[in-house]
Formats: C-alpha cells, sequence, structure tokens
C-alpha cells in the first residue's frame, strides 16, 4: 500500500485502474459521489483503465461470450452480471479514465489460427461499437483499439487494418504474455509494430520483465504495464542493473550496503539490505512497502534511461550496457530494422 505521494515520488505520471473490480466494488455510484477516480483515490494525474476484456477473459468457465457480450458470475458474490462494449465505455466515462482501452476479447492460448481468426473478428467488431459507444457519450479522453490474431501474423496485419480504419488515438498490442513462448511474441511484435501509425503511441499490455520493457522498445513499443514490480516487491524479488536480489536470503542479514548504490530512491536512501532482509523475515508490512518503492522507480529510472538514450541516438549502446550489466550478450533482432 503505497499513497498517491509515494507513487508519484518514484517518477509515475499515470496509474491503470482496473475497470472490472472498480466496477463490481465498490461500483461506479460511489465514484461518482466524489467526482471520479482521480477525486476517490486522490491521484490526479492521468488514468488509464482497461476495458475489463481480460478479466472476463481469466474467468475460465465462469464466463459465456455472445456477440452481445459477456456474461459471467461475479467473483465477490456470485450475481450473474453482464459486460459488453457499450457498457464497459459507459463505466470507463463514468470513471473519468484519461485513457480509455475499447471492450475486446483476448484471445487464449493456445488457440487454433481458426479460433484465433474468429476471436480477433469479434473483437474487430467489439472495437466499433465501443468507438460508436465512446462518441456518443462525448468523451473528450483518448480511446485506444487493441490489436488482437494470436500469434499468426496475417491475422494481426487484418487486425491492425480494421483498427486503423476504426480510427483510435492510440493501439495496444493484446493477446501477449498470456503462455506463448518469448519468441512468438518477438516475432508478433516485430512484425505488427511497423505497421501502426507513427504519430500515436503504441502499447504493450501486460508486459513485462526489465527485459522485456527493452526489447519491446527495440521493436517499436512506447508503453507497458504490468504488475510485476509491484508484486515481486511483496515477494521480496527487486530489481537492480545487476539482477533481481532475493531479500530473503540470509546471506542478506548483516549487509550494510543498499539495494543499489546509484539508485535515488527513498528506500536506497536510507535503508541497508540487512534491515529489508529483517523485515522480509518479521513479515512487517514496512518492507513490503519499502520494496515496492524501490521496484517502482527501478522501472521509472530504467524507462527514462530508454527516453534518454533515444533522445541522443544512443539506444543500441544503452541496451548492450544494460545486458552488460547483467552479464549477457544483446540478444539478435529477427529483422535488422529496429523500432525506433
Amino acid at each position: 500500500g503505497m499513497t498517491p505521494e509515494e507513487v508519484r515520488a518514484t517518477g509515475a505520471d499515470i496509474l491503470l485502474g482496473n475497470t472490472f473490480h472498480l466496477w463490481l466494488r465498490p461500483g461506479t455510484e460511489v465514484m461518482q459521489q466524489h467526482g471520479d477516480l482521480h477525486d476517490f483515490m486522490h491521484w490526479h494525474r492521468p488514468i488509464l483503465t482497461d476495458s475489463g476484456g481480460f478479466q472476463v477473459f481469466s474467468l475460465g468457465k465462469l464466463r459465456k461470450i455472445t456477440e452481445e457480450g459477456v456474461t459471467f458470475q461475479s467473483p465477490i458474490n456470485g450475481d450473474k452480471v453482464f459486460l459488453s462494449p457499450e457498457k464497459s465505455m459507459e463505466i470507463q466515462h463514468h470513471l473519468g479514465s484519461d485513457v480509455v482501452m475499447i471492450f475486446d476479447e483476448c484471445t487464449p492460448y493456445p488457440a487454433t489460427e481458426e479460433e484465433a481468426k474468429q476471436s480477433m473478428h469479434m473483437s474487430l467488431r467489439w472495437a466499433a461499437r465501443s468507438r460508436q459507444a465512446f462518441d456518443a457519450l462525448e468523451n473528450q479522453n483518448a480511446l485506444f483499439g487493441i490489436v488482437q490474431g494470436g500469434v499468426y501474423e496475417a491475422l494481426r496485419d487484418e487486425s491492425v487494418a480494421g483498427l486503423v480504419d476504426i480510427g483510435f488515438d492510440g493501439y495496444a498490442i493484446g493477446g501477449l504474455a498470456v503462455g506463448e513462448p518469448k519468441a512468438d511474441m518477438h516475432r508478433i511484435l516485430e512484425h505488427t509494430c511497423p505497421q501502426l501509425p507513427t504519430e500515436k503511441p503504441r502499447y504493450l499490455m501486460g508486459v513485462g520483465k526489465p527485459e522485456d520493457l527493452i526489447e519491446g522498445v527495440r521493436r517499436g513499443v512506447d508503453m507497458f504495464d504490468c504488475v510485476m514490480p509491484t508484486r515481486n516487491a511483496r515477494n521480496g524479488h527487486l530489481f537492480t542493473a545487476e539482477g533481481v536480489i532475493k531479500i530473503r536470503n540470509a546471506r542478506h542479514k548483516q549487509d550494510t550496503s543498499p539495494l543499489e548504490a546509484d539508485c535515488d530512491c527513498y528506500t536506497c536512501a536510507h535503508y541497508s539490505r540487512a534491515y529489508l532482509h529483517h523485515l522480509d523475515k518479521c513479515q512487517e508490512i514496512l518492507g513490503a512497502r519499502l520494496n515496492t518503492i524501490h521496484n517502482l522507480r527501478y522501472y521509472q529510472r530504467l524507462m527514462a534511461g530508454i527516453r534518454e538514450a533515444i533522445a541522443t541516438q544512443v539506444f543500441d549502446e544503452f541496451v548492450d550496457s544494460f545486458y552488460q550489466k547483467l552479464g549477457r550478450t544483446t540478444p539478435p533482432l529477427n529483422s535488422n530494422k529496429e523500432g525506433v
């Protein structure tokens, strides 16, 4: 648990809110009584909300998908609920989201080409309905489309063409990081990113590890979201330029050094590895908070470093240095064209 001020201090400019969970609890009525989600949680900077599509995908047998939308059992109280493109746009409008995501079906992995095709076509029809509903609400904020098509290039091509034809403020690449091999993710990214409008943001959903961010940017991605820095922090897995530190390990018990010597986060400025190890062993909530501050700052510093390297035209050297510190060599791209 971190306050908005603490999150902001790590360098964060935007938060992701979960439409599905906020809709089911506490509900949009409570949100509207406060104003919107910004007021409800005291974060007066941009908020991106997902559409609920991925949560529906992860419900498995608890859901039934039709052309109209998805009927499912609430994981909170078992109530039967219905979510559609129109409903998702309405909820996100009430939340006051600055970046609204279309309602789509996240194609599962593995899926046959025919299954992926049917799912992608449904997502395209839902994309058009999302656009229509968003416009009908006279929402002045941004609406992003989501490219689907599984691990099949031809389906990704069709999805991109359909979404660009509808027209969105940014384009997300969905249906990756759902269990497919890393090589497939890289192949699809390398194929898909060059087809997206260069002047619009490109967002890879649900990714990832630090090296996944590097590899995504190498292929032309601008934005990412992932629970990894916070979830791993709670489990005592801390990111550094030299790799992951497992603070639970006994070797940190008497280590007076900070997690990372050149890190400017609150945790590294004030506490030793030994203290963080002690908090972890005691299962003290402060440990999880200090770990989270460091991991979020690590990710923010990584992305700031990437932006600066691109701006000063030394991105290749930045990537080589990133892998060198990990004791690894830079993996080759499938193509020779870099996406930045």
